[in-house]
């Protein structure tokens, strides 16, 4: 138990917070499989809005775990910009 993680919005929570969180990371990627296997239409912008959340938390997760490395930061948030962009232009794919 003292070895769970769960990193929500780029902070590390452990033990029993990093469990008792566990099923909502859960239910989020069990979501997002069954909207993207049927490309629902739901999905839409839903699927941005997590990976702009990554983008956040990578952001956040760099600076407190790197001791405020900047540079480390902008890259590793950047290059999840991508898919957050292309993402949230691609609405007309979400038809189901």
């Amino acid at each position: 138990m003292e070895e769970d993680q769960e990193i929500w919005f780029g902070f590390t929570l452990t033990g029993w917070y990093a469990k008792a969180t566990e099923p909502l990371h859960w239910i989020i990627y069990g979501l997002g499989t069954y909207g993207f296997w049927k490309m629902k239409t739901w999905m839409w912008p839903w699927a941005s809005i997590y990976v702009a959340q990554i983008v956040i938390s990578m952001f956040v997760w760099n600076i407190l775990s790197y001791r405020g490395d900047l540079l480390s930061a902008i890259i590793s948030a950047s290059v999840f910009c991508i898919p957050m962009v292309m993402l949230w232009i691609s609405r007309e794919k979400f038809v189901g």
